[in-house]
């Protein structure tokens, strides 16, 4: 992630090393376990929370082990007390009201040797219950002393009664680095940096959202005078952090607008016509005659199209990218379609020469495991242009693919893309129009993950976003069940009612690390129960997991494709690319071990026939109540966004799928669900900003200009005068 702040370069980069407190091996030790490499580093290593130092509590009011609490008091006697081979030490602690025990079972000699009889120390920690008393396992204990002393924020005297609490690790506690000690270097920071601290926002930015000086928010992060002023201190680093995002995305999306310039398709020809007229089975819906819409007019345009397409599973989104596809052929260029899995690329193959069935358009399947002769052959076509569709998996990105001219690329699935793939694409046929433009490719890329505004305009802030919101007429909603164990006689009966009406039937095992030998044994263990149950010759049971050969899967894949097998047996390999219109069964095992995102995304392989479709969520029966809220939410709907809305509220940015390659969670401070009207507000002011000054060349934006000169993140922005 990004950092935001300006100090003088002498001090900014020094090494961690030479900072008072720290020194070589506690800077290799920071450095290895918390990546805080130089001051700037550790400025930005926020406390997770705060101890508030003012208040004490007498020993006699203590009445919960809930709670983290201070006393003040006196040793008043310490004993070494063996047990076995176990020892303890027991020191007895008083204030006027009473007496409590401190016990510690490690570091004893030094403990011992440590704490003074008579002498008055600071005691923090959760009290623990014995039986009808409380005592302290292993307290901080601070000297009255030095806790005063621990309330000096700076050398003029400022004092803080809110301490920082820092995360740390069992090597750095090992190495002296406990909160105690991090919070000690930090003090020691902010004395070394106090007026070095340059602002980074524009006068105006800081004026009109009355936001505090960078100066006093880094100082009040770490050491808050009040808690109105932490409030206004996390306030104003979040709002920087989301505000700098926001304007890199638009930064990006200005260059692309400015500075480069995609393909013109300026016409809808004889292809897309005779598709539209000939070949199409069924009437659009309204939202994807919208989608493509907006897909044309980007494409006849002088800019080069970076659109996002979410669409719930089954909306249409591959009819939709192969009408555009069909578009940027009629314009005499050729398209590829990219997508995570073999699997989900031979299944996007099938489909679409099935809907060209009878036109005069090549289209060809390039994949890892295509070689030799036939690999030689797709390669020497596409760079002659003689293939006008390529569809395939990453192998399309390798350097040996070249086009004679590709136009459109469509990637699906884009969360188990990075951005660097999507870069690929852009260079594949990209060309120089002038001395200051270059003309790249258009890009489409597609997700069936729906995925909330707020944080589309955090992980896709640099595309333009359509969404497909309305299904094909005629399909019936999927009946979502929640069941036990103690329902498994009772879901075996309604698997056989639902093979002898001639159904096929999923179940998915959670299969979260595929190298897992226990839970390969879930699967193979749920397999030999199905097999007994759905005995041979009567029954046939397919199963497909992610250790198996890609021939086999495909093998297994295409009995259960064609009907020969009623139960496919699996894990989530099957979450996308499996299209078996007769499948009307989805029975998902330990359904509390996925998420919202990903239960829907496997309901979405039934439903997609005329009859009417099940999805039944297997669990333990204690559930814990943020398991139980996920099943409850599944089973009252199937509506994709509320279910990726409650899916970012109860489980973070992490739970919808490729945020971790985006940079949302590396966010420092700012949360992009508990601040969405700041995500709003800071998108909002980035496109103002880049709207009226898109070269940052204003004077008033000179402290914006001069960070993303020093830190580019478009293509020779820098060069841009």
């Amino acid at each position: 992630m990004i950092r935001y702040t300006f100090m003088d370069e002498n001090v900014i980069y020094t090494n961690l090393k030479f900072l008072k407190g720290v020194g070589d091996k506690k800077a290799t030790i920071l450095s290895k376990e918390a990546g805080i490499n130089t001051y700037h580093d550790l400025l930005y290593y926020f406390p997770f929370r705060y101890v508030d130092k003012s208040e004490f509590v007498k020993i006699k009011d203590i009445r919960s082990d809930e709670v983290f609490i201070q006393v003040r008091g006196k040793i008043t006697d310490k004993e070494t007390v063996s047990s076995g081979k176990s020892k303890r030490l027991i020191v007895g602690f008083s204030d006027e009201t009473g007496r409590i025990e401190l016990v510690f079972f490690a570091g004893l000699k030094w403990i011992y040797d440590k704490l003074n009889i008579g002498q008055n120390y600071i005691i923090f920690g959760k009290p623990s219950r014995f039986h009808d008393t409380f005592n302290f396992v292993h307290p901080e204990v601070e000297s009255e002393s030095s806790y005063t002393a621990s309330l000096s924020v700076s050398e003029n005297g400022t004092t803080c009664k809110y301490i920082p609490v820092y995360s740390t690790t069992e090597k750095m506690k090992n190495m002296f680095l406990n909160t105690k000690a991090v919070a000690k270097i930090t003090r020691n920071l902010i004395n070394e940096c106090y007026g070095h601290i340059k602002e980074t926002l524009p006068e105006y930015i800081v004026k009109h959202y009355g936001l505090m000086s960078l100066q006093n928010a880094l100082i009040n992060i770490h050491y808050p005078e009040s808690p109105e002023i932490l409030t206004k201190a996390r306030y104003r680093l979040k709002f920087e952090e989301l505000f700098f995002m926001q304007l890199e995305h638009q930064l990006q999306k200005s260059y692309r607008t400015n500075k480069s310039e995609g393909f013109i398709f300026s016409h809808v020809g004889e292809n897309f016509n005779n598709f539209y007229h000939n070949n199409l089975k069924f009437t659009l819906t309204n939202a994807q005659k919208r989608v493509i819409r907006e897909i044309r007019n980007d494409m006849r345009s002088t800019h080069q199209m970076n659109r996002l397409l979410q669409g719930d599973v089954g909306s249409g989104k591959t009819l939709v990218a192969l009408m555009c596809m069909l578009i940027a052929i009629d314009n005499g260029y050729q398209t590829a379609l990219i997508a995570p899995t073999e699997i989900l690329a031979t299944q996007h193959y099938n489909s679409i020469v099935s809907m060209l069935k009878g036109m005069n358009i090549n289209v060809a399947l390039l994949m890892g495991s295509i070689k030799g002769k036939a690999r030689k052959n797709i390669l020497s076509n596409l760079e002659e242009g003689t293939i006008n569709i390529i569809i395939g998996t990453h192998a399309i990105l390798e350097d040996t693919v070249k086009f004679s001219k590709l136009g459109l690329a469509v990637i699906d699935e884009q969360h188990r893309f990075g951005v660097e793939q999507r870069s690929k694409m852009w260079q594949k046929n990209s060309v120089a129009t002038d001395g200051t433009k270059m003309c790249y490719p258009h890009i489409l890329v597609m997700t069936a993950t729906p995925i909330p505004r707020t944080l589309a305009m955090t992980v896709y802030g640099d595309l333009d976003v359509s969404i497909i919101d309305e299904l094909p007429p005629g399909r019936k909603p999927v009946s979502t069940l929640h069941l036990t164990d103690a329902y498994i006689l009772k879901l075996y009966d309604f698997m056989h009612k639902q093979i002898e009406s001639g159904r096929q039937i999923y179940i998915v095992y959670p299969l979260i690390n595929e190298s897992e030998k226990l839970d390969l044994k879930d699967l193979m263990d749920g397999y030999d129960s199905i097999t007994r149950e759905f005995p041979l010759p009567k029954y046939q049971v397919s199963i497909v997991h992610g250790q198996m050969k890609a021939e086999s899967k495909e093998y297994e894949m295409d009995r259960f494709k064609r009907g020969i097998t009623n139960i496919m047996v699996a894990t989530t390999v099957i979450e996308v690319g499996v299209d078996v219109p007769n499948a009307t069964v989805m029975i998902i095992q330990n359904a509390e071990r996925f998420g919202l995102s990903q239960l829907h995304q496997l309901r979405g392989r039934v439903g997609r026939g005329a009859n009417q479709s099940y999805c039944i969520l297997m669990t333990k029966d204690n559930l814990s109540a943020d398991s139980k809220k996920r099943i409850d939410i599944m089973c009252s709907t199937c509506d994709g966004f509320i279910l990726a809305q409650e899916d970012l509220a109860l489980r973070g940015p992490g739970s919808i799928q490729g945020t971790q390659q985006s940079g949302v969670l590396e966010l420092k401070i700012a949360d992009i669900v508990k601040d969405e009207p700041l995500v709003r507000t800071t998108r909002d002011l980035a496109e103002f900003i880049i709207d009226k000054d898109p070269e940052l060349s204003d004077k008033n934006n000179s402290l914006l200009r001069k960070y993303f000169l020093k830190h580019p993140v478009v293509s020779d922005y820098s060069k841009i005068s």
